[in-house]
Parts: C-alpha cells; sequence; structure tokens
C-alpha cells in the first residue's frame, strides 16, 4: 500500500531503454548513482545563469512533464536548471523507496556541480510535495545556496495521520521521509510557499515544517490554491528576489 500511495509512478516502471535524443524541453541526460542506477534528466542551460538549481519534483508524473515547468523556472529567472526522474519512475532504472530516492538526488546534484564547476554545496534546492523531502534532505547533508520549498510536509507519518490515522502511521509506516528533524540541520536562507486550500497536505504542516528551519526564511501563504495548483507564476516575484538575495557562488 506505502508502494502505491507514496510512489505510484514506480509500481509497474517502463522498461529502461539506454537511448539519448533531444527531449524537446531540455537536453536529455543520464545521471548514474552509485549503485549503477541510470536517472533520466532534463538539462536547461542558461547563457547568463544567476544560479544554478535542481529540481526535486513530486510523486506523480515524470520528466517528460516536469522538464515544462523547469524550462518555465529556467527562462523566468535564469536559471541552469537539471529536473530528474527518481529510480523506477518513466525510463528510470530501479524501484523508488526512501533511501534510494535519497541518493538519485545526491547523484543529481553531483552531476549539476561538476557540470557548472561550483561545489554541490553551492546548488539552489527546488522541492515540490514529495521532492520538498528530498531537496531537505540534500540541505541538511551538505548544505545549498538556497533553498526554495513548495506544498511539502514535515513527514509522511504526519501526512497519513491527517488522512488514515486508524492505521498507526507513526507506528506501522517503512518510509518516513522526516523532514522536521532535517531541517533543522539546514541554515542557510528559505523559501517556502503553500496553498491556504491544500486537503493533501494542509497549510499546518507545511507552517510546521517552516517553523522548525533555524535560518533565514520566508512562508508565503497561496489564497485559495489547492496540493496540484501551480505557484510557480503566483510567487514568481518573491522567488526573484529570493534568488537575487542568495549570497555569491564562490
Amino acid at each position: 500500500m506505502e508502494q502505491v500511495l507514496i510512489y505510484p509512478q514506480s509500481v509497474a516502471p517502463t522498461s529502461f531503454v539506454a537511448h539519448d535524443h533531444d527531449a524537446g524541453e531540455g537536453r536529455q541526460i543520464w545521471v548514474e548513482t552509485e549503485n549503477h542506477h541510470q536517472l533520466d534528466a532534463r538539462y536547461f542551460a542558461h547563457p547568463h545563469p544567476q544560479a544554478v538549481a535542481l529540481y526535486c519534483h513530486g510523486n506523480l508524473g515524470t520528466v517528460d512533464k516536469w522538464s515544462i515547468l523547469a524550462g518555465r523556472l529556467s527562462r523566468m529567472h535564469r536559471l541552469s536548471i537539471l529536473v530528474f526522474d527518481y529510480r523506477g519512475y518513466g525510463r528510470s532504472s530501479g524501484i523508488a523507496n526512501e533511501q534510494g530516492i535519497l541518493r538519485d538526488a545526491d547523484a543529481a546534484r553531483n552531476w549539476l556541480a561538476r557540470e557548472n564547476g561550483i561545489s554541490p554545496s553551492e546548488v539552489v534546492l527546488i522541492g515540490r510535495s514529495l521532492g520538498g523531502a528530498v531537496a531537505v534532505d540534500l540541505a541538511a547533508n551538505g548544505g545549498a545556496r538556497g533553498l526554495i520549498l513548495e506544498s511539502t510536509f514535515p513527514s509522511l507519518p504526519d501526512v497519513a495521520q491527517r488522512h488514515a490515522a486508524w492505521l498507526l502511521p507513526a507506528w506501522n509506516m517503512t518510509q518516513r521521509l522526516n523532514s522536521l528533524e532535517k531541517i533543522q540541520r539546514y541554515s542557510g536562507p528559505l523559501l517556502q510557499s503553500h496553498g491556504d486550500a491544500d486537503r493533501l497536505i494542509p497549510l499546518s504542516l507545511g507552517k510546521e515544517l517552516f517553523d522548525a528551519a533555524p535560518g533565514p526564511k520566508q512562508f508565503i501563504v497561496v489564497p485559495g490554491f489547492t496540493h496540484n495548483d501551480d505557484h510557480i507564476r503566483h510567487c514568481a516575484q518573491e522567488r526573484e528576489q529570493f534568488l537575487r538575495s542568495l549570497p555569491p557562488v564562490r
């Protein structure tokens, strides 16, 4: 049940085929993890980037969809940005699990840093929903130039408690993604947004995570937005100000 609910795109993974082509939205590249999984990714190289960013997407959809959003972010904010599929998603090999997707993100960040001649800690991390927990893990374990979170949660059991408390998720869930504990180890800049009509991950859960962050931070409440609404254009001004305020790359 956890696999179906948390990683629905990896329940019946697409057979992996190693091919390389122009994906239309961004350059298709393959990221290899430490245990030799191949991750499908799209890279948007901006000629004059103000930041280099890694986008960690939510639990639905693949890079074929999320690359459209990454391309918009690249154009709107002058970003060189990489978006990738977790293991088991789309054309990426393997089956998704908590430790696996965190390793995938680490491999993607390392690729992006090497490509741009910077350290992994100088990458800006952007995460939505499930991807927010992935981005928090990266920030807590290696730092970040900046962290941008959208519609995310303190932990997976906290979300499950709101929807199926009778399952005793605090005791029975194997997938935890405890961002509440991890974000306390990240002292860098944070920009977080959440819709006040989000029924899947209520606003109060997003605020709980935000309150635990120790560094400079800003929280944006998006009026009337549900979990699936697009924050990209609504929060564009705050996001641009946030990116411009980040410390320079060394």
